[in-house]
Formats: structure tokens, sequence, C-alpha cells
């Protein structure tokens, strides 16, 4: 397993690097002084919708105290992000799933030097929620294997046995379930449909994957067009970042012997239990999920959100500023902003230093 910690020096160095980027002061109430930063330039970041309020949470902050700098991200999804990032069309990528080994061992980024190795930072931590519209029912507790019935179109009426047997005192009306997933290729679907095999195979027989597998249900784009399409019909269930979920009702899914609902607290208990993936490069810190957990209080359909960049760019425009703003989004400040604006689980102090690590190693 890639476990191997990094030292505290590489903490110390980002930490230094970001220091040149706060504001000074402003003494008695004067005219603000002229910031002390010393970074400018444009960064393109371009991938995962999911981290979107996150993201322009992070912009703002970052640009705040480093006013000559702008950051341009385009919430065009995950898969859209990761191949504008092997064309070189962004200097970094936010994606819902890490590349997998195949596509490494392919290379092929256009923007990293030859032979370098990519830095994956697990800088977004969110539950996905299940929501739906269902009229007078705010929270179902559904079992894994009823909700996979669900989305593969087996369980297709609200009032159907498997989701009263769990749902006592809910009134669920005689009416016909329409299931929305995501019509593009999306790293939440992606975790979404990973959870429903490891949870529930004999119901999910479809592996894991970013594109919906079958026809049927309702389609649509990105995070946004699910949460419209669930909000404005009627019998609607769905799955989204929990950032997401505004007033619509969400699923309780059972683990172990109770009813887990989504929070950023039970998210993170799943990271925190989960290992890295095996035979990655250093800097690489992509997480093998473990899904089938029956750890009391753990909500097992998380989406770990990245935060992609070369180890080793080709032109060196640019690195200072990359190191910079990951060293932003992972650091406690900008954790706490994405907390508080997207409502995420901030990551432990154990795996930011190993991000920060990573981060240092940029070049």
């Amino acid at each position: 397993m890639n476990l191997k910690r990094f030292g505290v020096p590489a903490v110390i160095a980002v930490t230094a690097a970001l220091a040149l980027s706060s504001c000074a002061s402003n003494e008695g109430g004067a005219a603000p002084e002229e910031s002390a930063s010393t970074l400018s330039g444009n960064l393109v970041g371009a991938g995962a919708s999911s981290q979107d309020a996150a993201q322009q949470a992070w912009i703002a902050g970052f640009q705040t105290a480093n006013p000559d700098v702008t950051i341009d991200y385009d919430p065009s999804g995950s898969g859209a992000g990761r191949e504008t990032f092997l064309e070189g069309a962004s200097d970094f990528a936010g994606s819902d799933r890490a590349f997998k080994d195949e596509e490494i061992a392919a290379g092929g980024f256009a923007k990293c030097a030859p032979d370098s190795s990519i830095i994956e930072l697990p800088l977004y931590v969110s539950p996905i929620a299940v929501i739906f519209n269902l009229e007078g029912v705010d929270t179902l507790n559904l079992e894994p294997a009823t909700l996979a019935g669900i989305f593969a179109g087996t369980i297709t009426n609200w009032n159907d046995p498997a989701i009263a047997a769990t749902n006592d005192g809910v009134t669920l009306p005689d009416l016909a379930i329409t299931p929305v997933h995501r019509s593009d290729d999306s790293g939440t679907t992606e975790n979404f449909t990973d959870y429903l095999y490891a949870a529930a195979p004999a119901v999910w027989t479809w592996e894991a994957d970013g594109v919906w597998p079958f026809e049927g249900g309702e389609a649509a784009q990105g995070t946004s067009g699910v949460v419209d399409a669930v909000t404005n019909g009627t019998g609607t269930i769905g799955y989204a970042d929990a950032s997401r979920a505004g007033d619509l009702g969400t699923v309780a899914v059972k683990v172990g012997d109770e009813f887990v609902p989504y929070s950023p607290e039970a998210a993170a208990s799943i990271v925190d239990a989960s290992p890295f993936v095996e035979g990655r490069a250093e800097g690489d810190l992509a997480i093998e999920l473990d899904r089938t957990s029956n750890e009391s209080g753990v909500y097992p359909i998380v989406l770990v959100s990245y935060l992609i960049a070369c180890q080793e760019y080709a032109e060196p425009d640019n690195v200072e500023l990359v190191k910079a703003y990951l060293g932003y989004m992972a650091s406690a400040e900008g954790q706490d902003v994405a907390a508080e604006n997207a409502g995420s689980a901030p990551i432990t102090d154990a795996l930011r230093e190993q991000a920060m690590a990573a981060i240092d190693s940029i070049k």
C-alpha cells in the first residue's frame, strides 16, 4: 500500500510559501496597504462539478489574498476535466475519481514533463446524497438492495413492500418512481455505482463506471441537471453531492444494524478507515474506499474528489502558482472554507501532511 508518510519540512515549506500570499495588515483603520503577495498570473482548472461550490469559495479566498492572480475553474464534469488535463488545456483537474492504473501507464499528460508522474490529492470529501421528491416525506430508510433495485428499475413504485418494510409510519403513495441519473461521464456516478455494486451485487450487476450503464429512467447533465430534474419532477429520485441536496428528501442507508443519514462526519469516517491504492507513485494519494464497512456511524456513499496536477511540469511558468493554490486548498483554512460553503468534510491532519509534502514536490 502507498502508505508512506512524508516529512514535516515539506509542510513548513508550503506553509511558508502560502504566507507570502497573505494581505498586509491594516493599521489604525487606514486604507489597506498594498498586498504582500508576489504571485501573479492565470491558472486554469476544469473538472468535477461536485467541487463547484468549494472551488468558488477557494478561488474567492485565494484571489483576495493574491489580487494579481486569476483562477478559472470550469465545472464541466470529472470525465471532461480529466480529458482537458490530458490534452494540456488546463493546469490542474478536479475529478471525483482518481486516474486508473492503465490511464496513468498510458501517459500522454501534455502539460507534464516527459516521464513525469502525476499527483492526486483527495482534498474534497463529501457524502453523496440520495435525493428524492415525494410530497410529505422528508427522509427514507433504505436497504442497499432496495436502493439498487430502484435505480436498476426492478422496484418501480413508491409503495413497494421493500420500501415500506423499512419505513414504518411513513405514508407511501401509489406513485411511479422516476430515477434520475447523470447523462455525462461523471465521477459522482462512478462513486455511486461503485457503492451499489459493492453493497448489493445480487441486484446491481454492473461494475462501477462514470457512464450510466443502461438506458432507462431520466438522464440529466451535471450535478445541477440532476438536482433540477429531481426538484421539478414528481416521484423522482437521484444522487448528487450532498452540498446540493437543499430542501429535497434524503435517504438514510443501512450500515450494519443501523440506518445512517449523510453527514460530513460520517463521510470522513469511511475515508479514515480506507487504505491508499497500492503501487502508486509518491504523491499519488488515491484512496481505495471500503464501501461495505459495518462500522457504526459510517456513511458509505461518499465522494472523494481529487485535485490532480503534474509532479513535474514541462514549462515552469505556473509551477509556483499551482503549488500555492493547491496548498491553500489543502490547508486547514482552505478546508474550513470548503466545509462552510460546500458542506464538505475537512481532511485530517495526517492526510494534510501527506498532501502538503506531495505539493512541495511539484516542480
